[in-house]
């Protein structure tokens, strides 16, 4: 049989790289369209940029070396490069527990709110009618035997109306709603279970069902109720005329029950009352929104005291944590690669491996074993301490000795990783300097001191500035051993002196009543400031020594 052509060949590939482009423009195209549709425009331009810049550099033959670094590059734009922009973003709103909703999507859920009025309150039940339709029929809670029932309805269910893509406000009967009728008995068909009423509860809960006096008009009420309800708040078309002043916003609402007037405050970020002069008073309305407060969540971190106290006092022992964990897991490290490596010591196998179970052991149970050692009361370490020195420290509460149990637990999780650079870097050192300082009359520890040490700090500075940047992030060892406690009793927002820059941050996101986000982004920000000028000393010092 003969084997195929290289022309022939050629053309297969072709051919495949048209369908995977073509693959790829079709399935960018509708997760770009499935985006847009939910609102979700931001996420939609980065996927149109990124899909665009890839079919141009795929298919175009002068960007041809680009294709190979051009993942690399889009993992770096999606999972680095826009979650930091994006961060930034937030920091410069007021986006919070309390503001977390757009202004449109507050409008909608207080227009949805509802009283009950005049007019009572109904039991309703749902019964099989012809064709597969449904029958409701209301029973007077003041008096049973006042009955009213609908005439045959079709009503979806939400699979049924998702399958035909049919939005609530476009259901049958939701404007005109319902006629009822008087009745001398519930209909004959037994009442449909509850998981129907369910099943239908959207169709159900759109619709209103008019009374035969022509007054009253009902709304579900819950799955066995429909009442007499209106809307609390009702919305002001363009134009209209609050004392003789005319708004043309479209987001004034009126206090149905009060005649208050509300608008939407974009310092605040929330509906309040406004007076006769259009000024706001009175207590704000929640739902929040978010707006925009431009560098006041930046000003607060530099003004506020029970924010700016807390905030340096964190970002010097975050300092002195990342720096003192560099210091001490290279000390004991390099101690021990250097005891490992002595000729004269037997059994250096049996050691090495002892000394490098901790890195083996995950880090998560390595924490939780120290927290339990540590526990003031009943942990080994008190007990051991109590019977032979009578003191029982207190390690999670005083904040000194909880900074001391961290910087223990910390050593003992990174020393084994220095000690297996350093005993890589101790083969490179030749032996005959070690022989020329013995000549000299230099033991051991001279030679540490005047050989190893100075020969291993060269090659190590651009690992010890990128382990300080990581101890600088070290969020699991807090979060685990200590949650940042003991707490900072004067600061505003959730601050612990053990607490490092990014454990203080995740504590004002997700920590309190408040749920900062915005003010954690503007703190987050910063820590990547810090951490890139880390990153560049570290390219600099790199270049330095080359």
């Amino acid at each position: 049989m003969d084997a195929p052509s290289p022309a022939s060949s050629s053309k297969v590939g072709l051919w495949l790289k048209i369908i995977a482009l073509a693959a790829t423009i079709l399935i960018g195209g509708y997760a770009i369209i499935a985006m847009y549709a939910s609102g979700e425009y931001i996420f939609a331009i980065v996927t149109l940029l990124l899909i665009s810049i890839g079919v141009y550099v795929f298919t175009n033959p002068r960007t041809y070396a680009h294709r190979y670094i051009f993942p690399g590059v889009a993992g770096m734009a999606i999972f680095i490069v826009f979650p930091m922009v994006y961060t930034i973003f937030i920091s410069f709103t007021n986006y919070s527990g309390t503001n977390l909703l757009t202004l449109e999507r507050t409008q909608n859920y207080l227009l949805s709110l509802t009283y009950r009025t005049d007019g009572g309150s109904y039991d309703f039940s749902l019964h099989k009618g012809d064709d597969d339709r449904y029958v409701i029929a209301l029973q007077s809670e003041d008096n049973p035997e006042q009955i009213f029932v609908s005439h045959n309805l079709e009503l979806m269910n939400k699979q049924a109306m998702t399958a035909s893509r049919t939005q609530v406000k476009n259901l049958p009967f939701v404007d005109g709603g319902v006629d009822m009728r008087v009745a001398s008995a519930m209909p004959d068909t037994p009442a449909e279970p509850i998981r129907t009423v369910v099943q239908l509860r959207d169709h159900l809960s759109a619709i209103k069902l008019n009374l035969p006096d022509g007054h009253v008009r009902l709304s579900m009420n819950g799955l066995r109720k429909f009442s007499a309800l209106k809307p609390i708040y009702s919305l002001l078309e363009d134009g209209a005329e609050i004392n003789h002043r005319i708004i043309s916003d479209g987001d004034t609402l009126r206090n149905n029950r009060t005649g208050e007037f509300l608008r939407p405050n974009f310092n605040t970020g929330f509906y309040q009352p406004v007076d006769d002069n259009l000024e706001f008073i009175g207590e704000r309305v929640p739902p929040g929104f978010t707006v925009g407060v431009g560098w006041k969540n930046y000003l607060r971190v530099m003004t506020d005291k029970g924010i700016q106290g807390p905030f340096l006092q964190i970002f010097v022992w975050t300092v002195i944590f990342a720096g003192s964990s560099v210091a001490l897991t290279l000390a004991l490290g390099m101690v021990l690669a250097s005891l490992v490596q002595w000729e004269q010591l037997k059994g250096k196998a049996v050691y090495r491996v002892l000394l490098i179970l901790p890195y083996a052991v995950p880090a998560f149970i390595s924490i939780l074993v120290f927290k339990g050692l540590f526990n003031q009361n009943f942990g080994e370490i008190n007990l051991a301490l109590e019977s032979l020195f009578g003191v029982k420290p207190d390690w999670f509460t005083d904040p000194t000795l909880a900074k001391t149990m961290v910087l223990i637990v910390n050593t003992w999780l990174g020393y084994p990783y220095m000690m297996i650079l350093c005993m890589g870097l101790l083969k490179s050192i030749p032996e005959d300097l070690y022989e020329a300082s013995a000549m000299d009359g230099s033991g051991p520890v001279g030679n540490f001191f005047k050989i190893t040490v100075p020969l291993l700090m060269k090659p190590l500075t651009p690992l010890l500035i990128a382990s300080f940047a990581f101890n600088f992030n070290n969020f699991v060892l807090i979060l685990l051993l200590t949650k940042g406690d003991p707490n900072i009793v004067e600061a505003t927002t959730p601050a612990g002196h053990t607490d490092l820059l990014v454990s203080y941050t995740y504590r004002i996101a997700f920590e309190g009543s408040g749920q900062d986000y915005g003010l954690a982004s503007a703190i987050a920000a910063l820590i990547f400031i810090m951490v890139g000028a880390l990153a560049i000393l570290n390219l600099r010092l790199t270049k330095a020594e080359n």
